[in-house]
């Protein structure tokens, strides 16, 4: 296990020190994972918990189980699964309307002419997940490429009528991926290293990470019996299977047959990279004198933008209060954003007061458990509580 603690700036005086984190919380919230470790819920996660300077990270457990087990440390690099919808591509399609080169009430259809969905589908209401778009593309029939995966999802048909019902879709945000793509005229793996990560110094994050990274430091995921394109390197399987374990190709297996840049999934990266996106945010869309979004941008990406009709509230991209917030804990306040990601991630973010946490595990290895929720939710109510954030009025009056 390590840690380190970075509050008050060295050489800094007293009245210039920023406030500490509440230790207490931070040690249960240490706790927390250690039992959930424990317990065989995850082999292991790191964990980012920052507010106003003060930040606090730990590694805690084991890197991996199968083959053999390795050590874990802070730099891991971990497969995000679905927070690749929050940092990508949420992040790139703001990008776009800052610029006024799309915008929330575009029919899908504008931007791809084949979609069968019909021109009341907004990017709104992909952003959002209130299209009536499946929840994802079928995996019964052999297909293989980014381009199938296109012809898929617009072929998709609506369920319910655009902006009446609230379904999570990760075929949604793979076509967000590919209006991005076209309408920037680059792919999503070179939009988010020239927009995101190469301006904010996140050396450690972005698709493809066998291309960037040696193998210990990836963060491997469960055993597939899928093969692996590319001829990239994997680890064998045991007791002489031929399941090859996933370590730098996405788990996602509608990610991992387009090749592994989509809209929906890909992204790996560490709690390092991802505390400095998130300070971005916090920033108002600048760090470190790298502006990627204005400050106007990164407000109405964040705001909610659900249609009245639906209860569950969304932002463009991002969880506000929903079915899928419980990595927001007790203590988050009305307004502040997040999500998770199905491999075991959660980020979320307040902008008001400036606190946030990141917490990337790989509670799918060496294969598929049950959930983890009810630790998003245990680190999200002690990471706010770590920052000073007061419980929630309706979350005390149900305690």
């Amino acid at each position: 296990m390590t840690g380190s603690h970075a509050n008050a700036p060295a050489g800094a005086s007293p009245a210039a020190a920023r406030p500490a984190l509440d230790t207490g919380a931070l040690e249960r919230l240490q706790a927390v994972l250690e039992k959930g470790v424990a317990e065989g819920r995850m082999p292991g996660a790191v964990v980012h918990v920052e507010r106003a300077g003060a930040s606090w990270r730990r590694a805690v457990g084991q890197r991996a189980l199968e083959p053999a087990p390795e050590p874990l440390d802070e730099q891991a690099v971990y497969d995000c699964a679905s927070l690749t919808k929050v940092v990508c591509t949420a992040t790139v399609m703001a990008r776009l309307m800052q610029e006024g080169l799309v915008r929330p009430e575009d029919p899908v259809s504008r931007h791809l002419g084949d979609f069968a969905g019909g021109s009341a589908i907004t990017l709104r209401h992909l952003l959002t997940h209130t299209s009536g778009l499946p929840a994802s593309l079928s995996l019964a029939q052999p297909w293989q490429g980014a381009q199938a995966a296109l012809e898929r999802a617009c072929a998709s048909v609506p369920t319910h009528a655009p902006g009446t019902f609230f379904r999570y879709s990760d075929v949604n945000f793979i076509l967000l991926g590919r209006i991005a793509e076209r309408t920037a005229g680059r792919s999503l793996d070179v939009l988010v290293q020239d927009w995101i990560f190469g301006p904010l110094r996140m050396r450690d994050s972005g698709y493809l990470p066998l291309s960037r990274h040696p193998l210990p430091r990836l963060v491997p995921t469960e055993w597939s019996d899928s093969p692996v394109a590319g001829g990239q390197p994997s680890e064998g399987g045991a007791s002489g299977s031929r399941a090859t374990m996933l370590r730098g190709h996405v788990h996602d297996p509608t990610a991992r047959r387009m090749g592994g840049v989509a809209g929906h999934a890909g992204l790996f990266s560490t709690a390092a990279d991802l505390a400095r996106f998130a300070r971005m945010i916090v920033r108002g869309g600048e760090l470190d004198g790298a502006r990627v979004l204005s400050e106007a941008a990164v407000a109405h990406m964040l705001e909610v933008a659900s249609p009245a009709a639906v209860a569950d509230r969304r932002s463009l991209g991002w969880d506000v209060e929903s079915a899928f917030s419980r990595a927001r804990g007790a203590r988050y306040p009305a307004g502040s954003t997040g999500h998770t990601g199905f491999t075991g991630c959660a980020l979320w973010i307040d902008r008001t007061s400036g606190a946030f946490h990141v917490l990337l595990s790989n509670r799918v290895h060496p294969r598929t458990r049950e959930t983890i929720v009810a630790i998003y939710e245990e680190v999200g109510t002690l990471a706010a509580q770590a920052a000073g954030l007061p419980p929630r009025p309706e979350a005390a009056q149900r305690a």
